[in-house]
């Protein structure tokens, strides 16, 4: 980052209130099977989404805006050309932070969409626990039959990643807390595991949300889970590779016997022997682990997380240990 601070600002600024796409039109209409695979991940059994009269969930909004990989039409160079020279400024990696969105009414099937972008602001020069960088925010607005239907903000941060000294040991990334999953993460450093329960409507919901996504009451508390479950789907990742990872590993979807759902490593067996339906059980481990007489700051830098390893005695897999799975 050669030029000056203030100067580079300037320079993406111009950018501001330019263009990112113009009547860009939606790979597909609004239909039945997309918005049945997004509840069916999502775990959202709303009557609405359903039937001969149903509505696309609210929260869809950008996914019928997505061009996928081959891109879509109405694309502008503006945006790329921003992030060209942000490249250029040392700013090459880049991380999805927030966004916004505003409904106006409900998309129906057989809607078609259509949409402009706008690039709404670049931020200043910002310093984060990343790196420095600039935040970029586009504004989507999306249209059916020339009328507005809701508007989609997203925020993106393209930064110069920190220079950090090489590590004997290098470090998980660690998950971000906050307020409404702090409970969760103070549960597994406890060694138990937590799911919020719903004091409106009873039903057990994971990950932590703030409010209940079937009678939308705010009001909850958590019961502790058995700990046991089943393999309801994995990936083998292999790529990208990073140091505090051993590829390949298995990453699984967990179906707990409470019955909600969560993702985490599945352990105690190769990766390739990994299987749906496989009965598994929570263990708690601990990484980044130092020595005792480290002190206190060592004590204090210990990541624990749940994992879950496949039950002895199952039948194809017991005795198999191999290299195991990295969260």
């Amino acid at each position: 980052m050669t030029e000056g601070s203030d100067e580079r600002t300037a320079r993406l600024r111009v950018y501001e209130g330019q263009p990112a796409a113009v009547s860009g039109v939606g790979r597909d209409p609004v239909n039945l099977p997309m918005i049945r695979h997004w509840c069916e991940a999502m775990g959202d059994t709303d009557p609405a989404y359903r039937g001969p009269d149903a509505v696309a969930p609210p929260t869809m909004l950008q996914a019928w805006t997505m061009g996928g990989l081959s891109g879509h039409l109405g694309r502008t160079g503006a945006y790329d050309e921003l992030m060209a020279l942000l490249d250029e400024a040392g700013c090459t990696s880049v991380v999805a932070t927030d966004c916004e969105q505003e409904y106006l009414r409900p998309l129906r099937p057989g809607d078609e969409v259509v949409f402009d972008t706008v690039i709404e602001s670049v931020s200043e020069r910002k310093t984060t626990k990343l790196g420095t960088g600039h935040f970029v925010t586009t504004r989507t607005d999306v249209r059916v039959g020339g009328d507005l239907v809701g508007t989609h903000r997203f925020r993106i941060l393209k930064y110069a990643p920190r220079r950090r000294p090489p590590a004997d040991h290098p470090r998980r990334p660690r998950p971000v807390v906050n307020r409404d999953n702090a409970g969760f993460w103070e549960g597994v450093a406890e060694g138990r595991l937590l799911v919020q329960r719903c004091t409106g409507c009873g039903t057990l919901r994971h990950p932590w949300l703030p409010g209940c996504n079937s009678c939308g009451s705010l009001d909850w508390d958590t019961v502790e889970s058995s700990g046991e479950g089943t393999v309801y789907s994995y990936v083998v990742m292999h790529h990208p590779p990073f140091p505090a990872f051993d590829p390949p590993y298995a990453v699984g979807l967990i179906e707990l016997a409470e019955g909600v759902r969560m993702v985490s490593n599945v352990v105690g067996v190769p990766y390739d022997k990994v299987r749906i339906g496989l009965p598994v059980r929570v263990e708690f481990r601990r990484y980044d682990r130092y020595d005792e007489g480290a002190g206190d700051s060592a004590a204090a830098d210990v990541l624990t997380l749940p994992v879950f390893r496949v039950v002895e005695g199952v039948e194809g897999v017991q005795g198999a240990e191999g290299p195991e799975g990295r969260v």
